[in-house]
């Protein structure tokens, strides 16, 4: 939602006049065309909800006063584990909760994730990948970032690829039943992954980004 209006208070000098006469836009960051006005905390439970009211400064120079709900849990990082050799990944199923509400009637598959909880991201994936797989995982290679929700949600993942190898395993993995995890491992072909992505049984979007990275860079067909 929104309104707009040419009389709020400007917080950057006009656009620049170039040499022909015609304006040049400013250099600018994005947080000069952003006003925060209000902020209410609408739930402070699990996790936090705000809402936020604020002027934004468009393209064309006029502000437009805005509102917007933002859900914030902190930043998470995820791991696709791989068996060059082998041509296997490690993924985990799970119950989640939200999914199912939605219309989902089957356990998801993913990549081992957490929340870093303060933790460096390289710190907080080896130690969630063996408490969720069992595998002890010492190098790690972050691939990429990514906003999952970026319209509602604050959240941004940090994404990592690691080589294991079956001698890796020093437990069976699973979670922890206190937190309510019961994860079931699964060693599958980068192959059959990839079609269970086809077919919709994997549709989790961290899973299908770090699975296709796979399949362009680590794990290409023979």
């Amino acid at each position: 939602m929104g309104s707009r209006s040419g009389a709020a208070p400007p917080i950057l000098a006009p656009a620049n006049p170039r040499p022909d006469g015609q304006l040049r836009r400013c250099q600018m960051s994005i947080a000069d065309r952003i006003r925060v006005q209000d902020v209410k905390t609408l739930s402070d439970d699990w996790y936090v909800l705000k809402k936020t009211t604020f002027a934004y400064r468009r393209g064309d120079g006029e502000w437009q006063t805005q509102s917007r709900e933002t859900y914030d849990r902190g930043n998470g990082a995820t791991i696709l584990l791989y068996d060059p050799a082998r041509r296997t990944v490690v993924l985990v199923k799970q119950f989640r909760y939200p999914a199912f509400v939605s219309g989902y009637d089957d356990m998801l598959i993913e990549t081992p994730a957490g929340l870093l909880d303060d933790a460096a991201p390289e710190e907080r994936i080896r130690a969630e990948v063996e408490e969720e797989t069992g595998f002890r995982i010492h190098h790690v290679r972050r691939v990429f970032e990514a906003f999952m929700s970026p319209g509602a949600v604050t959240e941004k993942i940090y994404f990592f690829v690691g080589e294991y190898e079956p001698s890796d395993r020093v437990s069976a993995g699973g979670g922890h039943a206190g937190e309510g995890e019961d994860i079931e491992v699964l060693e599958i072909g980068i192959d059959e992954a990839l079609a269970m992505v086809s077919d919709g049984r994997i549709c989790d979007g961290k899973t299908i980004m770090l699975l296709q990275y796979a399949a362009l860079h680590l794990l290409r067909g023979a």
